[in-house]
């Protein structure tokens, strides 16, 4: 039987140890996990890969532990390499019969030992009657439904009731569920916009928001502690049980969904609108679609990418931010004379857009041109119904991460609300949000969750803070709290208002936007991403990351350094005077206004940098249409020139 790693495969990878063609850490991962299991395919893979000498696969599968990032577990469940054993009884072009083995890769071995250690995170801090729950959900991706099977087992095998979506639903409305339901925590199985051979597993708390510390290491703590899959099932009568969620959810979730809609009669006053909306293959097409035309929105969708397929054959990458993913709508817009192409990303917590401007031509915006207009839409008509007004808006705020532009505080300045920036994490808005809801007097917040949006606005403007916003430039956004966690399916409907909105006034989205630009300032941003996969990469990231600490640049392009904010080793407090949490992320200030970031990607092997273009003050009278196209023209040269410079930067610090 399978189990103990037997004598001749453990001479093999001991030698090949020794001859620096296996990591160390790859020979203790595969033994652990050897050990740990009697599944015959473990080690057959592992033996097929040894005996073929494919030592890259083995240490990128086994260099590491899986462990929580930025968005809980995420790694290949299909290898670069597909072993005989993986393939199974799939045929070539089929998906293979079993998950990428390995310690660093998501199968069911890290499925089960994630589901296990919040169990058992769970079961010790559970106050309250019957049994703790999980709501569990996941997106169209290879080994979905079989991953929620395992987690779903597991859990209640252990003592734990599951509320299960039996069909793909998207991250948001896992996290809305957690709250609706009343459920001690959540479960969403999904990679988001990473390429098909990825999943991934992300742990939602009671409030519904991904975990933060101290629960966060709580749980990683026990998923040290679980050595193997294998576990002792309780006695029948002491396990808990499964309620499939049905479309009953889907109604109420799209009824909290329409909260959003500031302005109705706006909207119905503009019906001849016509949106394309694409899902990608992913979850999107069950909520977004619906809430468009309920709305009153002209909504159609692409034929082609209407089907949940985790292999998103139409694409190269199922990520919206990217003009390739929504080309097939950007065709459909341009033969039906659509005005706005919108699409989310595999589990919908994504949303990118395409809209014409001025001349007609479709123009792909950024996720911080999305969030600044939806933020500047959302200040202008809160303050315009009276309901931010002089006597309350001190307690009123935008939260964005550090990483996005700068022109959303230029945006809440004007309207004299406050901003707080967060790392990066959508976890870290969520905890905000949990923040702003606790200091609300305890018994008028027994009922938080189930009273209206106009209701709890009210109890955070009197008692701590209205969340009016809040968004990542990574094309994630939020504008209610009623749910913990961003959310493309709200952010259709917010995006969509906000396309209505300009052409009530006659003028293209693009145009809304220059208007910004005139009044503030030209803000442009952008990024630079260096993949480095597998266990080498891994390592030149970290070695990469490091450098900018313990040599910070001084001078860039030209430019003095005026500040370096190093996350990972100095101490910073937010602008409510709360600690930031460590991460290894440098932020640095040029004196002329401009500005970079850098920080290894928390899901995928990539090291980021951030890049800006800020004017050093607002202009002292709204820009003029000729004095825009200068200033645009100035600040995108300046822009390229530092996005050069950091590259070149870069690779002299790879060698």
């Amino acid at each position: 039987m399978p189990g103990p790693m037997d004598s001749e495969l453990r001479s093999e990878l001991v030698a090949a140890v020794s001859r620096n063609d296996l990591l160390q850490s790859s020979f203790d991962n595969i033994h652990e996990l050897l050990d740990a299991s009697n599944n015959p395919v473990y080690k057959n893979a592992v033996s097929e890969l040894a005996n073929d000498g494919q030592w890259r696969e083995l240490n990128n599968r086994f260099f590491k532990k899986l462990a929580f990032g930025t968005g809980g577990l995420r790694g290949r469940s299909i290898g670069e390499i597909i072993t005989t054993a993986e393939q199974g009884s799939a045929l070539p072009s089929e998906r293979p019969e079993h998950p990428c083995v390995g310690t660093a890769t998501l199968n069911f071995y890290n499925i089960t030992k994630a589901t296990l250690g919040l169990v058992k995170q769970l079961k010790k801090s559970y106050i309250g009657e019957g049994k703790p729950s999980i709501a569990l959900a996941r997106d169209t991706r290879y080994f979905g439904k079989a991953f929620a099977e395992r987690a779903a087992k597991v859990a209640n095998e252990n003592g734990v009731d599951i509320f299960l979506f039996p069909q793909p639903r998207s991250t948001p409305q896992l996290s809305f569920a957690v709250r609706h339901l009343d459920a001690s925590a959540g479960i969403v199985l999904t990679a988001s916009h990473n390429p098909p051979h990825d999943n991934g597993f992300k742990a939602y708390g009671k409030d519904g928001a991904q975990l933060v510390d101290p629960d966060a290491s709580e749980v990683i703590t026990e998923v040290n502690m679980i050595k193997g899959e294998n576990y002792e099932p309780l006695p029948a009568n002491q396990q808990g049980a499964t309620t499939e969620l049905g479309p009953e959810m889907d109604e109420t979730y799209m009824e909290r969904l329409k909260s959003l809609l500031l302005s109705p009669n706006l909207v119905k006053s503009q019906n001849g609108l016509k949106i394309v909306f694409t899902n990608i293959h992913g979850t999107g097409g069950t909520i977004a679609p619906q809430m468009l035309r309920r709305l009153g929105f002209q909504c159609e969708t692409v034929l082609e990418q209407d089907s949940e397929d985790g292999a998103f054959p139409t694409v190269k990458s199922p990520n919206p931010e990217n003009a390739e993913a929504l080309q097939m709508g950007i065709d459909q817009a341009e033969a039906n004379n659509a005005d706005v192409v919108i699409g989310t990303d595999p589990d919908s917590d994504r949303m990118g857009v395409v809209v014409r401007n001025g001349a007609g031509k479709m123009t792909l915006l950024t996720g911080n041109q999305i969030g600044s207009l939806m933020a500047y839409y959302r200040l202008k008509m809160f303050t315009s119904q009276g309901i931010l007004n002089e006597g309350n808006r001190n307690n009123a705020t935008l939260v964005k991460t550090f990483v996005t532009t700068e022109l959303q505080q230029a945006i809440a300045d004007s309207f004299g609300v406050s901003v707080v920036n967060t790392l990066t994490g959508f976890k870290y808005i969520g905890s905000k949000l949990k923040k702003y809801e606790s200091q609300i007097p305890a018994k008028i917040r027994a009922e938080y969750r189930h009273l209206s949006d106009e209701t709890t606005r009210s109890l955070r403007l009197e008692h701590s803070k209205f969340f009016v916003f809040g968004g990542e430039e990574s094309y994630g956004y939020l504008g209610a709290d009623f749910l913990r966690d961003k959310d493309g399916n709200g952010a259709v409907v917010m995006f969509a208002e906000v396309a209505a909105y300009a052409n009530s006034l006659g003028i293209t989205v693009v145009e809304l936007l220059d208007e910004l630009y005139a009044k503030h300032g030209v803000y442009i941003e952008g990024q630079h991403a260096e993949t480095l996969t597998g266990a080498d990469g891994a390592e030149q990231i970290q070695r990469l990351a490091q450098s900018y600490i313990d040599h910070p640049p001084t001078e860039i392009d030209g430019a003095s350094v005026k500040r370096v904010r190093d996350f990972a080793n100095q101490d910073h407090v937010d602008e409510e005077g709360d600690p930031v949490p460590k991460e290894k992320m440098v932020y640095v200030d040029l004196a002329d206004g401009r500005a970079f970031a850098v920080r290894p990607s928390g899901t995928e092997p990539k090291i980021k940098y951030y890049i800006y273009f800020r004017p050093k003050s607002a202009p002292a009278t709204v820009l003029s249409k000729d004095q825009l196209a200068t200033a645009k023209i100035s600040a995108e040269a300046s822009f390229g020139s530092l996005k050069e410079a950091i590259v070149t930067d870069m690779r002299s610090r790879l060698g």
